[in-house]
C-alpha cells in the first residue's frame, strides 16, 4: 500500500527534492497534496506530473492566477490557514513540513494534533515552539522524522536508545562554509554571491546565509536539544570539512556511531519518507578507497559569533529562541538585499535578544506575537 503524502513548500529545494525521490520511488509513494507561497508556476508544473487531489496557495493573489492553469481536477485551498488544512486532511498518512520560516510552527503542531507523522525539515518549528511541537507529539503518538541530514543522522544513530541518560554526548557537524579559513578582516568584506557559494551542499538562500554564518547550525542546536531530549552540554559542534559524517553519537561506554553517506539531501529525505522502513537508494553509496582523509575541528566562535547566540538562546529558553530564529530571518533578508554587511548579520541579532525579556513557558500565540514584535521592531 502506498503511503500517501503532504508536501508544505513544495517548491522549495527540500520539496522539489522529495518529489524528486517520489518519481522514482513511484510504486511507493502518493502525493496527495502540495503547497506553495506565491509560486504557482512551479507549482502547476508538479501538479501535472503527480496529480495531487489538493494544493494550498498561501498568497490570495497567486491562487487566483493559479486558476490560469486549468488544472481543475485538483481543488485550491488559498489563504494563510492552507497549510493547517492540507497538513490535518484525513486521507494523509504523512506531511513533509518544508516550508522556510515560522510559517511551519502552526501546520507541524496541527498535523501531530491529528495523529500525523511528519518528516521535519523546518527548524523553525522547533526553534521557536520546541515544547509545543513534542508535547504535540507526545499526546497524540505521532512520530517526528527529521529530515535535516544532521537530525535524520542522530536519529539513525540513536536506533534502538531512547534514554538519552545513555548518552554522552552528539556531535553535529558542520563544514565550516565557504568562510572557515576567513579572518575577522576577511569577513568584514564578504559578498552575497560569495556567501551562497556553499563548497558542498545545494540549499536555498537562506540556509546557504545560514550556513556560511553557523547560524544553520546553532539552530541545529536548539533542535537537537528537542527532538532527542538532551541538555545544552550533550550537544557539540564540531567543523568537517569534508561533509561525509553527517553526526555522531557518543555513548556513555565511549563507543561513538556515526552515520557517513554522500552530500546529497535526496538521502536524509528518501529515509524520511521511508521509515521505519529503508529503500535501496539509486544514489549510490561512498568509495571508502578513494574518499579524501576525514578530518574534524573545532568550530571558532569568535570568528563565528552567531553559533555562541544559538547556544546563548538555548540557555535563556523561553520566547529567546523565537527572538534569535526572527531576528535571524530579518537580518540575513537584509544581508541578501545589500543592507546590511555579514559581520552585522550577528549582531543585529544580539541586539534584538539583548531588548527582549524572555517570557518561559509561552503558548502559541506568545510566541507568534513576539516573533512579529521582532520583526517590526528589525525591519
Amino acid at each position: 500500500m502506498k503511503k500517501r503524502i503532504a508536501i508544505l513548500g513544495s517548491t522549495g529545494s527540500i520539496g522539489q527534492q522529495a518529489l524528486n525521490v517520489i518519481y522514482q520511488y513511484a510504486e511507493n509513494f502518493e502525493v496527495v497534496a502540495l503547497t506553495t507561497n506565491r509560486n504557482v508556476e512551479l507549482l502547476a508544473q508538479q501538479v501535472k506530473a503527480f496529480h495531487p487531489s489538493y494544493v494550498g496557495i498561501v498568497d490570495t493573489e497567486s491562487a487566483r492566477e493559479f486558476g490560469n492553469y486549468g488544472l481543475s481536477d485538483t481543488e485550491v485551498i488559498s489563504g494563510k490557514d492552507c497549510l493547517v488544512k492540507l497538513a490535518t486532511l484525513p486521507e494523509v498518512d504523512l506531511v513533509l513540513v518544508a516550508v522556510v520560516g515560522i510559517a511551519g510552527l502552526e501546520p507541524t503542531i496541527a498535523a501531530l494534533e491529528a495523529g500525523k507523522n511528519v518528516a521535519l525539515a523546518n527548524k523553525e518549528s522547533l526553534v521557536a515552539g520546541g515544547h509545543l511541537v513534542m508535547e504535540a507529539a507526545r499526546k497524540s503518538g505521532s512520530r517526528i522524522i527529521p529530515v535535516d541530514s544532521e537530525h535524520s543522522a542522530i536519529f539513525q544513530c540513536m536506533a534502538g536508545c531512547d534514554d538519552p541518560r545513555r548518552i554522552n554526548r552528539v556531535y553535529l557537524t558542520a563544514s565550516g562554509g565557504p568562510f572557515r579559513n576567513y579572518t575577522k578582516e576577511d569577513l568584514r568584506h564578504v559578498t552575497v554571491n560569495e556567501a551562497l557559494n556553499h563548497p558542498n551542499w545545494k540549499m536555498g538562500k537562506k540556509v546557504t546565509i545560514d550556513s556560511a554564518t553557523l547560524m544553520n547550525k546553532g539552530l541545529e542546536v536548539i533542535e537537537a536539544h528537542w527532538l532527542f531530549g538532551l541538555s545544552i552540554e550533550q550537544i557539540k559542534v564540531v567543523i568537517h570539512p569534508q561533509s561525509i559524517v553527517h553526526s555522531m553519537v557518543e555513548y556513555i561506554d565511549g563507543s561513538i556511531i556515526a552515520q557517513m553517506g554522500k552530500t546529497d539531501m535526496r538521502l536524509p529525505i528518501l529515509y524520511a519518507l521511508s521509515w521505519p522502513e529503508r529503500l535501496e537508494s539509486t544514489i549510490g553509496g561512498l568509495d571508502l578507497a578513494a574518499m579524501e582523509p576525514l578530518t574534524f575541528e573545532m568550530p571558532d566562535f569568535d570568528r563565528f559569533p552567531c553559533l555562541a547566540l544559538a547556544y546563548k538562546a538555548l540557555e535563556i529558553g523561553g520566547t529567546m529562541p523565537a527572538v534569535l530564529n526572527a531576528a535571524d530571518e530579518v537580518a540575513v533578508e537584509k544581508f541578501l538585499k545589500g543592507e546590511i554587511s555579514f559581520m552585522e548579520i550577528p549582531v543585529m541579532i544580539e541586539q534584538a535578544m539583548k531588548s527582549h525579556k524572555a517570557i518561559q513557558n509561552p503558548d502559541l500565540n506568545t510566541i507568534l506575537r513576539v516573533d512579529h514584535s521582532i520583526r517590526r521592531q528589525l525591519m
